[in-house]
């Protein structure tokens, strides 16, 4: 073999080597630059392949045809590699063109978002300073309302109150003038029958008188005198008038001072009816006891300044009274309106534990808005032989005459010094 034929296939190898090394080194920047570096070998190879024209023509035939066809092989392959690798770039710089696009348009979508976030954020820091400012000032004005509501609430509560206190007192002042009315009405009729009857009773007898004088036939024998039937009563009824400062009555004093002393030390606040109730002071016990031992149970004591202390002392009386002699004392009460004879009626319920069925005509309490008929009520006692107590309230400036006449009387003196409206005691 020939030194030029040892040496053609080194050549083909080294051009061989020469085309697939720009394959190892082509950059990606360029797809035109890529062809050109390309193009550049393909040209070296083709100057490879025609330098050594000169030396294979001296090759036999069959050695000619051999390298024709691996230079031919290999040219092909070059050129198809070279075409993969064309498209292969030109897709991939397509790709990164279409990706600078696609992140352009979302860089610009994102800056839109971004402007648009910013703007509303603005709304929204303005609409809530807005909201705010708002918001302070309905809680001004709501609380302003509240307070001019408390305040109308109040005053609306206020008047209220005070209406409903006028209407209770207008209530029982139409109570008691009801019942007062009744009892005074029944009162005036029983006053004016028993009147009536007295008159017809003397009359009768006048005329019975009167007929006795008539000689109306001669006398034939002397008749003897009618003797004028009397009612006797008998003798443990009729009991004398209750004295209680002299000496031969010490055991009814004695009976007094403990009945006294046992309000005062030992009050009982749920005894039976017709015994105190109340705390007993020692200034109400004093005025009790120079009632009974320094008056006699006929007098007038200056007032406490207070109905209720007034109707409390009475009511002690009364007590006392009514242990020594039971259902035979009446209590007949004075005073010139029906507000305070309501008074009077509720104080010795509350001090003495009685109720409504105690007051009437004929019942333990009497009520009484004028003298007169108080003094007729106490006559007719008397003469049923029961035991009348006169209570004489301090809003009387006058005491009528004839109430001075009857056995026991406590009249309650008003004080000049002191000037003040019953009215306002409740």
């Amino acid at each position: 073999m020939n030194p030029e034929e040892s040496q053609t296939p080194q050549t083909t190898d080294e051009s061989l080597m020469q085309k697939e090394q720009p394959k190892v080194e082509q950059p990606e920047n360029s797809s035109v630059e890529s062809v050109v570096e390309r193009a550049a070998p393909n040209s070296t190879v083709d100057r490879q392949n025609v330098q050594p024209t000169s030396a294979v023509s001296n090759l036999n035939p069959e050695e000619q045809s051999l390298t024709n066809e691996l230079t031919q092989q290999s040219t092909a392959e070059v050129v198809t590699l070279l075409q993969e690798e064309t498209t292969a770039q030109g897709s991939e710089v397509e790709s990164i063109y279409n990706r600078q696009e696609e992140a352009a348009q979302r860089v610009a979508q994102l800056q839109s978002q971004k402007q648009a976030l910013k703007e509303e954020i603005a709304n929204l820091q303005l609409s809530y300073k807005t909201v705010q400012a708002q918001l302070g000032d309905t809680q001004m004005a709501l609380a302003q309302l509240v307070q001019e509501t408390l305040s109308g609430l109040e005053q609306r509560k206020a008047a209220l109150q005070i209406s409903v206190e006028q209407l209770e007192r207008r209530q029982e002042r139409i109570r008691n003038e009801m019942r007062t009315t009744f009892a005074g009405t029944s009162q005036d009729l029983a006053i004016r029958v028993q009147g009536f009857k007295d008159y017809l009773t003397g009359s009768l007898q006048d005329l019975a008188a009167a007929a006795e004088q008539l000689q109306l036939v001669p006398k034939q024998k002397p008749e003897p005198e009618k003797l004028e039937i009397k009612q006797v009563k008998p003798a443990e009824e009729q009991l004398g008038t209750p004295q209680f400062a002299q000496q031969q009555f010490q055991d009814t004093t004695k009976q007094v001072r403990r009945l006294i002393d046992q309000y005062r030390t030992k009050p009982d606040y749920y005894g039976p009816p017709w015994q105190l109730r109340r705390t007993f002071e020692p200034v109400h016990a004093e005025r009790v006891s120079n009632w009974f031992f320094s008056q006699g149970g006929r007098g007038a004591l200056r007032t406490t300044g207070s109905r209720l202390q007034n109707i409390l002392i009475a009511s002690a009386v009364i007590s006392i009274l009514h242990k020594l002699y039971g259902d035979r004392l009446r209590s007949l009460v004075l005073a010139n309106t029906p507000e305070r004879l309501g008074e009077w009626r509720r104080g010795l319920q509350d001090c003495l534990g009685i109720g409504r069925p105690d007051f009437g005509p004929d019942r333990g309490v009497v009520l009484f808005e004028t003298p007169e008929a108080l003094a007729q009520k106490a006559d007719r006692l008397v003469k049923a032989n029961q035991l009348p107590l006169i209570l004489i309230d301090d809003s009387e400036e006058q005491i009528s005459l004839g109430l001075l006449q009857f056995p026991l009387w406590l009249a309650f003196a008003p004080d000049p010094k002191m000037m003040r409206s019953y009215d306002d005691d409740y």
